[in-house]
């Protein structure tokens, strides 16, 4: 419990306006880096995942769906230690808390991620706060790292005949 205290303290005396706003519960996945907590949807931030139908090639260039992988890894993580407490810093543009979340022991669900490889450092957003986990990920070769993918973003863009937000 002290952890949790400590870790969301930390969170929240980072956040900007929306500090007060915190949300706990047990999170459902809806994708690699969303979750819902009692009907509120969440934006991981500062992460990217692979998009639901997203896929990737593995280290031996099988093609797999990377980001339906990502969602149910992000599920075992959550599955672990509940609830998930998550300090809102904004809302974006679709009406989602944009939030740091952790784990009942005090983990935090976006490093977790991207140190495990299923999200990338979303540098435009966090400032490289997972540039480390993500440097770890990609030396251990872990979740997208161990073959060829293309940018969340740049699937997203691509999907949507628009230009990339990466």
């Amino acid at each position: 419990m002290i952890r949790l205290l400590l870790a969301l303290s930390i969170s929240l005396s980072a956040a900007p306006s929306f500090a007060d706003d915190l949300i706990v519960g047990r999170a459902s996945v809806v994708d690699g880096d969303t979750l819902d907590i009692r009907g509120e949807r969440i934006r991981l931030n500062g992460i990217d995942a692979p998009e639901a139908a997203q896929r990737c090639t593995d280290q031996a260039g099988r093609e797999y769906r990377c980001g339906k992988v990502a969602a149910f890894a992000l599920d075992e993580f959550l599955s672990k230690s509940r609830p998930t407490s998550c300090a809102v810093l904004d809302h974006d543009r679709y009406g989602r808390a944009v939030a740091d979340c952790v784990r009942a022991d005090g983990l935090s669900v976006a490093s977790w991620l991207v140190r495990s490889g299923h999200a990338l450092d979303w540098r435009r957003y966090s400032g490289g706060r997972y540039a480390a986990d993500e440097a770890t990920a990609r030396a251990n070769r872990a979740g997208i790292w161990q073959g060829d993918f293309q940018q969340p973003c740049e699937y997203r863009a691509e999907k949507g005949r628009r230009k990339p937000s990466c």
